[in-house]
């Protein structure tokens, strides 16, 4: 597991220009992006179903600028702001390959869906996202 303070480093350079880490840039979270992923509108029974069958588990570190969730797959950094006198929240995620990371998604919540609710369904669909590619790139590479 990489060690704490080498997050900070990697979170440094991220942030610096996350742009150039990813390739999809910074997607911004909205309506449209919501409803196709059936992110909306979720029944309190399916809600509870999704949060028992969530297969994620963090370790948090926590400060005033920021939030660090990390396992032995993911590091994620939640970070809240305001732009423009609105707040909103970015999130970016990296996935660890063996002693190094690699930033997978950057994503911006603000609005009506700068939520915990939203920001955290999203983080859930990303994660599952990017385990289902490692999972379809091994696949090829095994076979």
């Amino acid at each position: 597991m990489i060690k704490p303070e080498k997050l900070e480093q990697y979170y440094d350079k991220f942030l610096e220009d996350p742009t150039y880490w990813v390739q999809d840039g910074i997607v911004d979270v909205n309506l449209e992006m919501l409803k196709d992923w059936g992110l909306l509108n979720q029944t309190e029974e399916e809600e509870k179903l999704l949060q028992d069958q969530f297969p994620f588990y963090f370790h948090v570190l926590e400060n005033n600028a920021k939030v660090t969730l990390f396992n032995n797959q993911f590091i994620v950094w939640i970070v809240p702001d305001v732009v423009d006198e609105n707040p909103c929240t970015s999130v970016m995620i990296a996935l660890i390959k063996e002693d190094d990371l690699k930033l997978e998604i950057v994503y911006k919540t603000h609005g009506v869906y700068n939520t915990p609710k939203y920001v955290l369904k999203t983080l859930r669909h990303f994660l599952t996202e990017v385990i289902d590619t490692e999972e379809e790139i091994s696949s090829f590479l095994e076979g």
